[in-house]
């Protein structure tokens, strides 16, 4: 895909998650959705095949993927309507409550037995208690108002106090809301939801109660727990509802107040860490492999509907109603979400759109025939590089023996020098007894970025819970190590690298950026970036973190790693990097490798650049596969630019060797 498409779906993407009540050229479905091919909305036809032959091989069913508003993916009959059981707490319990807070009905903080004075009163044990007048809707809403999963349940916890998952919960927050619409629920969500939203009757039904009493309050009563039957089209479009933050073509069916409370995890005790209005939140990062605002409603037999705002996308997985799951995972309930994120995690690598649009200033960057590649130091990787006062360039390897003549034993952290430039440079490894390390893997210290300041080189190390300094006066034969560590995300940090020994340099501060994760091994959904005083780089204390651009486009720093924001994002897809200024054109150029199964040898990157550190970052280069496996870091080390800035070398670790390729950039 060209930078120039992939340029105008980063755009249509960013429009979309801006004010959907204000924003035009949304597309919505008329009738029914409109189909488009995965590639033109970014994706691969070849991974949405694997999604599919893993629904149908675990368990059958149907399902769909929705991308931009349009139908990319769909697999099984869709005109048949599955049972989705459990499901129907999210997808529709908590829609049919958004409908009364938005009507001023309820409040989520209000007591229940302001609505429904004899709530949970039908064990005379409950009313012993003298706590069923604690409890609040949002405590019916996220399982934590103390009742168990009995029929009818007991209350066994002061509300607030705990978290149960429990069936009759659910639906007595039904029964509270039948009381205060003074109507059917189902005439409620046809009226407010489902027929605003183009969901005929014949794509739905929500059978008569099977557990509670079929009428209440001279009602006919219904079920949250589950009872809804679905199409998977159908179910896509309350899923693609709360994508568009509850409007719909313009109508503001829920507010998006309310889709944001109901979607992010609770700060109550509930039965999971990741659990909010009876949908499943990947807002603290539980899940690591897929994007953090991922959201999900989730049945047994494993049929779902799963959002994610940052991707545009909306799943949907219709299982076979009853029967336990048949995905890869635990046969345990609480091991619902993991099941939900594996088969997302697949979608998710259907996604080939770069993060940002292209560069206006780098037209292309040409690489030289694979052939040209020079390799050394077979057998080794990692090698982030900075140019230091002597006029070399200072290294350091992984998992391996250096360069030739090789160390007796393999390290997990060695280091090197390299003389001269391409094609004819000259690796020597430095031998250094206090900062050599041994570990395979993760098992071992690794170096993430070098830097020489004054003469001084410092050194980032990974795999150490979570990161840690160590800086040589002598040209990397002995280390002195920090007696602290980065402990808050920075699993994998690298510097910032300028000019020899530093030279030309934005300002007195070093910059260190970062996967916002606590493993080097695990990408996320952002990078995050660190500061501090060029003379203070030893001193914890005096890191700060980017927070935001504050209105004028200035960073906004804070002392709290806790209070850090995004730098750069691109969900599920941040990992490893090496970032350098670029002087002839003014420009920081940051290489990203893409995870995947093992980039020495296979796989794609990225190549940003920004006027400033911390943006607004655009796409010089990016390929989810290149001519050659890109290694698992990559830098331009900025000694081998030419002085107009056209032709540069890329340093990789490709095929486990210290390889190094020509780069030509044509300019717009």
């Amino acid at each position: 895909m060209s930078l120039t498409m992939a340029f105008l779906l980063s755009m249509v993407l960013t429009v979309m998650m801006m004010n959907a009540v204000e924003t035009k050229g949304i597309v919505y479905p008329k009738g029914e959705w409109t189909k488009a091919s995965p590639e033109s909305q970014g994706m691969s036809s070849e991974q949405l095949e694997a999604v599919a032959a893993y629904a149908l091989k675990y368990g059958g069913g149907s399902g769909c993927v929705i991308r931009h508003g349009y139908l990319v993916k769909e697999w099984g009959d869709p005109t048949v309507k599955a049972d989705i059981k459990s499901a129907t707490k999210g997808a529709i319990g908590a829609t049919v409550l958004g409908s009364a807070v938005d009507a001023d009905l309820v409040e989520l903080d209000d007591q229940a037995q302001k609505h429904y004075p004899q709530i949970g009163a039908e064990r005379p044990e409950n009313v012993a208690t003298g706590w069923l007048g604690e409890i609040t809707v949002r405590h019916l809403a996220t399982m934590t108002a103390g009742f168990d999963d009995g029929r009818p349940p007991r209350l066994v916890y002061r509300p607030g106090a705990s978290g149960i998952y429990s069936n009759d919960t659910s639906n007595m927050l039904a029964e509270l809301l039948t009381l205060k619409f003074n109507e059917d629920l189902f005439s409620v969500l046809k009226r407010k939801v489902m027929d605003p939203i183009g969901v005929s009757p014949s794509e739905w039904a929500w059978r008569e109660n099977a557990y509670r009493p079929k009428t209440f309050g001279g009602l006919k009563s219904r079920e949250f727990a589950s009872g809804i039957t679905i199409t998977h089209r159908a179910l896509a479009r309350i899923g693609y509802l709360y994508l568009r933050e509850g409007n719909w073509d313009g109508k503001q069916i829920l507010s998006k107040s309310f889709i944001r409370t109901a979607t992010q995890p609770t700060t109550l005790p509930a039965p999971w860490k990741f659990y909010a209005f009876y949908w499943g939140s990947n807002a603290e990062g539980t899940f690591s492999d897929i994007p953090r605002d991922a959201y999900w409603a989730m049945g047994l037999g494993d049929s779902f509907v799963l959002v994610c705002p940052s991707l545009d996308l909306v799943v949907v997985r219709l299982g076979v109603g009853s029967q336990k799951s048949q995905l890869p995972g635990s046969d345990n309930w609480d091991s619902w979400g993991e099941r939900v994120a594996r088969f997302f995690k697949l979608v998710v690598d259907a996604v080939r759109v770069p993060p940002y649009p292209p560069s206006h200033r780098i037209k292309e960057i040409v690489w030289s025939p694979k052939e040209t590649i020079v390799r050394q130091a077979e057998g080794s990787d990692n090698f982030p590089i900075t140019w230091a006062d002597d006029d070399n360039l200072y290294t350091a390897y992984g998992d391996g023996w250096g360069f030739a003549p090789k160390t007796p034993e393999k390290l997990s952290l060695g280091f090197a020098k390299i003389i001269g430039a391409p094609p004819d440079f000259v690796g020597v490894n430095v031998r250094s007894a206090t900062g050599e390390q041994k570990g395979q893997g993760a098992a071992g210290k690794k170096a993430s970025g070098m830097l020489m300041v004054d003469g001084v080189l410092y050194m980032l190390t990974r795999n150490a819970g979570n990161a840690q300094l160590a800086w040589s006066t002598d040209y990397g034969k002995s280390w002195e190590w920090c007696d602290w560590k980065f402990t808050t995300s920075f699993g994998c940090p690298t510097f910032l690298n300028f000019g020899r020994n530093y030279a030309g340099a934005r300002d007195d501060y070093v910059y260190l950026y970062s996967s916002d994760s606590d493993s080097a091994y695990v990408p996320s959904d952002r990078m995050v970036l660190a500061r501090v005083r060029k003379d203070q780089i030893r001193n914890r204390d005096a890191y700060e973190f980017f927070q935001r651009l504050d209105a004028h486009g200035n960073p906004v720093w804070t002392k709290d790693v806790h209070q850090r924001g995004a730098v750069f994002a691109h969900a599920g897809k941040c990992y490893r990097s090496g970032i350098t200024y670029h002087p002839a054109l003014r420009r920081y150029l940051w290489v990203q490798i893409l995870p995947g199964a093992d980039p020495r040898f296979k796989g794609g990157f990225g190549i940003y650049e920004a006027p400033e550190p911390w943006g607004p970052w655009r796409t010089a280069y990016y390929t989810d596969e290149w001519d050659v496996g890109p290694g698992e870091t990559a830098c331009f080390p900025v000694r081998w630019m030419s002085p107009d800035g056209k032709t540069l070398y890329l340093a990789f670790s490709g095929e486990d060797r210290f390889s190094v390729r020509k780069a030509t950039i044509i300019l717009w």
